[in-house]
C-alpha cells in the first residue's frame, strides 16, 4: 500500500485503500484484520484506520472476527443477488432521468470514460477495471440530478467493487462490458429514457447472473 497524505477526507481514502487491496485479493476471505499494520502501511495513525474498518463492516465488506477484531467477510451469492436487484430498479431510474436532463453532458463527457473503460481491460488492470466502471456509473447518477441516488447505492457499490475484484482476478479474459456502456451512453444522450432505463436494467442483471455463476463455480472449488 502507498503511504497517505493527511487530508480532511483521509478516513475515506484509507477506507478506498482497503477496499482496493481486498478487490485484487491481496487480503483474501476470512483473513483477519490487523489494524497496526494497516496503520503503517499506509503511513497514517490507527484513528482514520479503525473508523475506515468500522465503514467496511457496516458496509458488509467485513465482519466481526472470533474473540475480537475483524476479518475478511465470505462473499454470499444471495446478498449479491439481492443487491443487484436494487441497483437494477434504481440504476434505471438514474438513467431514465439523465436522458431526461443530461443527454448533452452525457455526449459530451461520457466518451472519454468509455475510453478509459476500454483501456482498462486492454492493460489487464483489476484496479482500474473496477475504477472505470464505477466512475461510468456514479457519471450516470450526477446526470440524473437526484442528489439522493448517489448515497444510496453508495454501500452497494462497495461491495459491487468486492463481487468484481473476486470474479476479475479469477478470469482469465475478463468480460468486456463496454460495448454495454456505450450503448446505454448512447441512449441517454439521444434522450431516449426508456431504452437507457432498459439497457441499464439489462446490464445490471446479466452482471448479477454472471457474476454470481462464477461465485458459485468458485465455492465449490473452495468447498472440493
Amino acid at each position: 500500500m502507498k503511504t497517505l497524505a493527511a487530508q480532511p477526507n483521509l478516513v475515506e481514502q484509507v477506507r478506498d485503500a482497503i477496499l482496493e487491496e481486498i478487490a485484487a485479493g491481496k487480503l483474501a476471505p476470512g483473513e483477519r484484520i490487523i489494524q497496526e499494520q494497516i496503520a503503517h502501511a499506509l503511513g497514517v495513525s490507527r484513528q482514520p484506520v479503525q473508523q475506515a474498518l468500522a465503514l467496511l463492516r457496516n458496509q458488509g465488506v467485513l465482519q466481526d472476527a472470533p474473540g475480537r477484531g475483524l476479518l475478511i467477510a465470505p462473499l454470499d451469492p444471495d446478498h449479491v443477488q439481492h443487491m443487484y436487484d436494487m441497483r437494477a430498479a434504481i440504476e434505471g431510474l438514474a438513467a431514465h432521468r439523465a436522458a431526461d436532463l443530461g443527454a448533452e453532458r452525457a455526449a459530451k463527457a461520457g466518451p472519454a470514460l468509455i475510453e478509459a473503460g476500454r483501456k482498462a481491460v486492454a492493460a489487464g488492470s483489476v484496479a482500474r477495471m473496477i475504477a472505470a466502471d464505477m466512475k461510468f456509473h456514479e457519471f450516470i447518477y450526477g446526470l440524473s440530478g437526484n442528489p439522493l441516488i448517489a448515497p444510496t447505492l453508495e454501500t452497494h457499490l462497495t461491495y459491487t467493487q468486492r463481487v468484481m475484484g473476486e470474479v476479475l482476478i479469477r478470469d482469465e479474459k475478463p468480460r468486456d462490458i463496454w460495448n454495454q456502456h456505450e450503448a446505454i451512453l448512447a441512449a441517454i444522450a439521444a434522450g431516449d429514457g426508456d431504452r437507457a432505463e432498459s439497457l441499464v436494467r439489462s446490464h445490471l442483471i446479466q452482471a448479477a447472473s454472471f457474476m454470481i455463476a462464477r461465485l458459485r463455480t468458485a465455492g465449490s472449488a473452495r468447498a472440493a
